[in-house]
């Protein structure tokens, strides 16, 4: 589990392609304190497994399910990542509880910069969006963030960030056009799909007319 409070920037050394796998290898430096081996590391978001430790760099098997549905699947060596070492219990949790499973891609459509607010608006397909609310929780590379602003009829979300996020995190680095990787906040997403089997339970409807008939 993490907690979306990226802790490093780091650089991808290098990435290996086989037909079925890919590996990468990552500095993570002085994040490699007594990290071993099948330890939990979210990249970007995404929950890895460590399969190599050697001094300051870590290894990590991505498998093609994860290639398609993440942004990993177009890092190349040179690029960044956001890092984030699973939390302990007792460990303060700055941001949102995240599980480091993906839920989807979103596109940058925008950047707008007002004083010191720089203003990033993302494209998210609308199957995804209805787990998304104004002031609530998500997940951006593995940076938790609130969301400032929703507009449901063009499928987009936007998102108020301070210059340190920014210099700390990809979403710095991004442009138009770029791709991050999604998790939407998980107490929403079970809250709306249990309101959904609900209405949609024939018997539920039937009760509620019957309850509110005049």
């Amino acid at each position: 589990m993490f907690t979306g409070i990226v802790q490093d920037l780091v650089c991808v050394l290098s990435v290996e392609h086989e037909s079925d796998i890919s590996r990468l290898a990552i500095d993570l430096g002085e994040h490699t304190d007594k990290l071993q081996l099948g330890a939990s590391v979210a990249v970007n978001g995404t929950c890895l497994t460590v399969t190599r430790v050697q001094q300051g760099t870590v290894c990590f098997d991505v498998i093609v399910e994860t290639l398609r549905t993440t942004n990993l699947g177009v890092i190349q060596a040179g690029d960044y990542v956001n890092i984030e070492r699973s939390f302990r219990v007792g460990d303060e949790v700055g941001g949102h509880i995240l599980s480091g499973h993906v839920t989807a891609t979103a596109e940058l459509m925008a950047k707008n910069v007002a004083g010191h607010d720089h203003i990033l608006c993302f494209k998210l397909d609308q199957n995804w969006l209805k787990y998304v609310f104004h002031k609530g929780f998500i997940a951006l590379d593995g940076a938790s963030l609130t969301v400032s602003n929703l507009d449901r009829q063009n499928n987009t979300f936007t998102v108020s960030l301070i210059p340190e996020t920014l210099a700390r995190t990809t979403l710095g680095q991004l442009k138009v056009g770029d791709s991050v990787n999604v998790e939407v906040d998980s107490q929403t997403l079970a809250t709306v799909e249990t309101l959904e089997r609900i209405v949609q339970d024939p018997a539920w409807r039937e009760q509620f007319a019957t309850a509110h008939a005049s």
